[in-house]
């Protein structure tokens, strides 16, 4: 029964990474896939203006 209790950890940690990745897969994209984008480009436009002259 050690070999039971040796595999059950990693295979539930397995099976709960797939479904993490699945959740992640599923929610990309979507009806707010244009307004997340302008988001994430109205951030990077700030950072890059903010930052100094020469930090490139």
């Amino acid at each position: 029964m050690d070999y039971v209790a040796a595999i059950v950890p990693p295979l539930v940690m397995a099976i709960a990474f797939g479904f993490l990745v699945r959740a992640i897969i599923r929610t990309q994209g979507g009806a707010m896939k244009g307004k997340e984008d302008a988001a994430a480009e109205l951030m990077a436009d700030r950072a890059a203006a903010a930052a100094p002259a020469g930090a490139e």
